[in-house]
């Protein structure tokens, strides 16, 4: 079976940028809570304690292997699914095999007879070649309409043409669902999924300490009470717990994804049946995608005043459509370096209106998330879509910031060769001191078993690298953006596409050769597998503590500019972590403070230090 589709817009260049940080004076957080609140909260006594794909028609061997508010919220009381009842034994009959598969029932008198034959339906996809210029359009809305900007929907999206057999190949869009309230305001999947996903949810609170006591802490004074933030995020139960979070503190919430693969179906269901409203399914269209946050935005009766955003595509959507509304917004948090990016973009061009918090380059965000999670989460998106062992393999690691870094020390642990690309001189000397070979990525690109990018740049691998690439080669992208990987140039007709399994292609040359491309280019982890829930609690923390301070910064302290969040927030997102390793910290005494010229409550350190 193959899939031959058409490519996307190339990605807008991105610029370099300058941080700006907030200056000493500013540094004291401001939470919407009286000043004691926020002095004094000490950390808790403790802390919260594979697709299978449809049967493929025959196809000629190549070479290669083929391989509301939270607070209110209780689980809803329901039936579980019971598995498959087994068959029980007649006592008038016996059961035997016939030599042909058959099966005989013997009676008691000994009369053998026949029984009737099961016939197994075996489920198959329905040809799917077409002519290149043409897309499948086995779910509803299939538009060739091109994003109007660089997003993470940049490449079609076959997820459509592959849904899992026991899937409802009904769009969502063209779906009538309401929740148990008989409310309407949202677009999931399947909202009888709900039960399932409120589960999810409930384990990942036990991972998420620090946002559970600051809803504890703060639910009393609802320091976002007025506050209709409308966000962008990867959709995952982690995320739930961040929204009902913010909605226990006052918030009204409107929520899109900003990854057509990473949204969990269930875990949106049961947002949807507490009351947010959630547009976002697993493997949605580009139209599905802008779609969704038109749906998100343009509202009647309601708009937003803070954003929350993953890469950028939110806010340049209110830009691009929706200008008018930023006369009403107060700020925007952004968490990835793409979106990042976009932000020093409109500030350089004067164009950004409103004060932006840099959440992806506080220290809570770059040294946890960025490093420990992609550190964790490499190992299992590899191993869920290919089976592969990692001893032995010869891998390139494209980048080493925090995310290569985290990568590279993973795949080393796991008895990997890995060499690592860099165009930074001390992220380069760091790789050398961890002793990675550095390299250009032509001198090993015949060689690696894996390639794997993490710059956050656009063409790291081009077609000529996938041209070069030996046989059976894995091709994966750890960036938020799926411009890393040149996967539009292979949208060409001399080159077929085969579906191996959910997110895993294989792209075959003419001559046999094939690469496996896994998520097409996107987010490895949060497409292909998850990602630990206590990394994301950190990070999920520090955005809510970034919109509680810019929701209820005075006028005047935050300019129309970019900044870092203040020290002090990234020190208290911390300590609220530390009573789930029953750590204890060290206080300094009087002496020892005056000595160092610090307070004895922090910050620490100054914002130029390097972690």
């Amino acid at each position: 079976m193959s899939v031959q589709v058409v490519s996307a817009a190339a990605a807008a260049k991105v610029p370099e940028v300058e941080l700006k940080d907030l200056s000493p004076s500013e540094a004291e957080p401001q939470l919407g809570l009286s000043t004691a609140a926020v002095s004094a909260m000490a950390p808790p006594a403790g802390g919260g304690d594979p697709e299978a794909p449809a049967p493929a028609a025959e196809r000629p061997p190549a070479p290669g292997p083929g391989s509301g508010p939270a607070a209110a919220l209780s689980p809803a009381a329901g039936k579980v699914p019971q598995a498959s009842a087994m068959k029980r034994s007649d006592p008038h009959h016996q059961h035997q095999r016939h030599r042909d598969g058959g099966e005989a029932l013997v009676s008691s008198d000994g009369t053998v007879t026949e029984a009737p034959r099961t016939v197994k339906k075996q489920i198959q996809f329905a040809d799917q070649k077409q002519e290149f210029n043409k897309r499948p359009t086995k779910i509803g809305r299939r538009s060739l309409s091109r994003s109007i900007s660089q997003s993470s929907t940049d490449s079609y999206s076959s997820a459509a043409s592959y849904t899992d057999s026991s899937d409802d190949e009904t769009s969502p869009r063209d779906k009538q669902q309401k929740n148990s309230k008989g409310n309407s305001d949202f677009c999931v999947k399947n909202i009888k999924q709900a039960e399932f996903g409120r589960r999810e949810i409930e384990i990942a609170e036990q991972e998420m300490p620090a946002l559970m006591a600051l809803r504890k802490r703060a639910q009393g004074e609802k320091p976002l009470a007025g506050a209709k933030i409308v966000g962008c995020t990867h959709i995952t139960a982690q995320t739930a717990v961040l929204m009902e979070t913010l909605g226990a503190l006052g918030a009204q919430c409107r929520w899109a994804a900003c990854n057509i693969y990473s949204t969990l179906n269930e875990v949106a269901a049961a947002l949807a049946e507490s009351g947010f409203p959630v547009f976002a399914w697993k493997g949605e269209s580009e139209d599905d995608f802008w779609w969704c946050i038109d749906r998100c935005v343009n509202v009647e009766g309601w708009q937003p005043n803070m954003i929350l955003d993953d890469g950028g595509d939110l806010t340049h959507w209110i830009y691009k459509k929706y200008p008018n509304m930023f006369k009403k917004i107060k700020g925007i948090v952004e968490e990835s370096v793409t979106g990042v990016h976009r932000l020093y973009q409109l500030s350089k061009a004067g164009k950004l209106c409103v004060p932006a918090m840099n959440v992806n380059d506080s220290v809570t965000k770059q040294k946890f998330d960025n490093l420990y999670c992609c550190r964790e989460s490499i190992l299992d998106g590899l191993k869920r879509t290919t089976d592969m062992m990692f001893g032995g393999k010869q891998v390139v690691v494209c980048g080493y910031g925090e995310v290569g870094k985290g990568c590279c020390a993973a795949l080393k642990a796991m008895g990997s060769i890995v060499y690592v690309t860099e165009i930074d001189p001390i992220c380069a000397l760091q790789a050398c001191m961890d002793g990675f070979r550095l390299v250009k990525l032509n001198e090993v690109i015949r060689q690696v078993d894996i390639v794997i990018t993490c710059t956050g740049n656009k063409n790291v691998v081009t077609r000529e690298h996938l041209d070069r690439m030996k046989n059976s080669c894995i091709v994966c992208n750890m960036g938020h953006s799926n411009t890393e990987i040149d996967v539009a140039s292979l949208r060409t007709p001399e080159l077929t596409w085969e579906r191996v399994r959910s997110q895993v292609d294989h792209v075959i040359w003419p001559d046999g050769k094939r690469i496996v491309l896994l998520a097409e280019g996107r987010l490895l982890n949060l497409s292909c597998s998850t990602v630990p829930t206590f990394v994301l609690s950190i990070t999920a923390t520090t955005q809510a503590l970034a919109l509680i301070e810019l929701y209820n910064a005075p006028e005047g302290r935050y300019k129309q500019d970019v900044y870092l969040l203040p020290k002090k927030m990234d020190e208290y997102v911390a300590s609220l972590h530390l009573p789930t390793f029953d750590a204890h910290l060290t206080e300094l005494t009087d002496e020892q403070a005056k000595y160092l010229g610090l307070n004895k409550n922090g910050p620490f350190k100054p914002n130029y230090y390097r972690y």
